[in-house]
């Protein structure tokens, strides 16, 4: 991998002198390269990688933008169109911050904290998976809101290989205000942007940033970051080694530990990530802080699987049915990187589209694909039965091969 960078990890909250006003904390660590959180299984359904080492590679997702629920406000307007050229924080602010939730989670002897963003009057909250599953299965979760009420929650659903998770907030308020839903598709490099979490303690934070840029591959294997930072959840977490691989929206703004599963919005106000991980230069111990480069789950990913959590407690993922590893291939004077198909799956959508061992695909629809998990990342943010048009080099020739993508078989199938 070309940087370090460290998955956004449960922020332990260290003993304080009393205040007169409580701070709710953040969720986050160090990491090196890529998304918060371990992952059990479905990532690797989506798509194998023939090398555990190759670097990461992602790609923002396909699908229509909507709220989870029938009763968010994915088409509101929250704040000025016009918003883009000279964005007014403020309004952005009163309007997206109420939508924005601290999550607490305690374990028998382990216990993190982090954010979360409401999605619709049912009290459905979208967050990280790390966020929510660290601390075991019987572990106790609550909510607070923007005014500072809190409310026990319990999982409704969790997918480990995106890292993301739904909770419910049990006999939620009738004021909630769920988040207006916005397009991830629909951005473009140097587009301002608000990160709004609770990082450190430091609840109801908002910090500004440009969208640096997009389908950055960032893969993670936590086990390793978490014991390495002392994670209090590293045991828990000892056997999900798979790594989660996301195809991210890489921003300049501000994130921190407590900052996972929080908001990543437009100058509309409208959400187009949730906040995963940050890069780091390298520690040596403890936790580290924003050296401006963040990482978000696009917003049509995390709309596409939190549909899914939320109907069935379960996400399914699109496949395409090869084994790819890192490769080149020349075709003519040039020499192009990409992700080097070892195997085609009998039966797979690969397979009916004619892909062969020993192609080299460089690209998906309109983005690059530099390596294996690159193509790992943008199929998985695709879903399913979704066509994709494929750039591949065979025998020094440039082709397009269009692929009707399936449904990846469960991990244990």
């Amino acid at each position: 991998m070309d940087e370090p960078t460290q998955p956004l990890m449960p922020y332990t909250p260290q003993p304080r002198r009393p205040r007169r006003r409580s701070r709710r904390v953040g969720e986050l660590t160090a990491v090196s390269l890529l998304s918060a959180a371990l992952a059990t299984g479905g990532t690797w359904g989506a798509i194998s990688l023939a090398s555990d080492d190759s670097p990461g590679s992602g790609s923002t997702g396909t699908g229509t933008a909507a709220t989870a629920s029938g009763s968010g406000t994915a088409d509101a307007q929250p704040v000025s169109s016009a918003a883009k050229q000279s964005p007014d924080w403020n309004a952005v602010t009163s309007t997206v911050a109420p939508s924005v939730v601290a999550i607490g989670v305690r374990g028998e002897s382990t216990g993190g904290e982090g954010s979360g963003v409401v999605l619709d009057d049912e009290g459905h909250v979208v967050t990280n998976n790390h966020v929510v599953s660290g601390a075991g299965d019987n572990a106790k979760i609550t909510v607070t809101l923007d005014g500072g009420a809190t409310y026990a929650a319990t999982v409704e659903g969790t997918d480990p290989s995106t890292d993301l998770a739904v909770i419910t907030i049990t006999d939620p308020p009738n004021d909630l205000h769920p988040i207006s839903v916005g397009s991830s598709a629909g951005l473009t490099v140097g587009d301002p942007v608000m990160a709004v979490g609770n990082p450190l303690g430091l609840a109801g934070t908002v910090t500004t940033g440009i969208v640096s840029a997009l389908d950055r591959p960032v893969a993670t294997s936590a086990q390793e970051e978490q014991q390495q930072q002392g994670s209090p959840f590293a045991q828990r977490q000892e056997s999900q080694s798979s790594p989660v691989v996301t195809s991210a929206i890489q921003t300049s703004a501000a994130v921190n530990p407590g900052n996972s599963g929080g908001a990543l919005v437009d100058a509309s106000g409208r959400l187009v990530g949730i906040n995963s991980s940050i890069a780091s230069v390298g520690s040596s111990g403890g936790q580290s802080g924003s050296i401006g480069i963040g990482f978000a789950i696009p917003a049509d990913e995390v709309t596409w699987i939190a549909e899914q959590l939320i109907e069935n407690g379960t996400a399914e993922h699109a496949f395409l049915g090869v084994t790819p590893q890192d490769g080149q291939a020349t075709e003519g004077a040039a020499t192009h990187s990409g992700a080097e198909i070892t195997s085609v799956s009998e039966g797979s959508p690969a397979a009916s589209a004619g892909l062969e061992t020993g192609d080299l695909v460089t690209g998906i629809d309109d983005s690059p694909v530099a390596s294996a998990e690159s193509l790992v990342g943008l199929i998985h943010a695709r879903r399913i039965d979704s066509s994709v048009a494929l750039t591949v080099i065979r025998d020094g020739q440039e082709r397009t091969i269009d692929v009707t993508l399936g449904t990846a078989p469960s991990s244990d199938a």
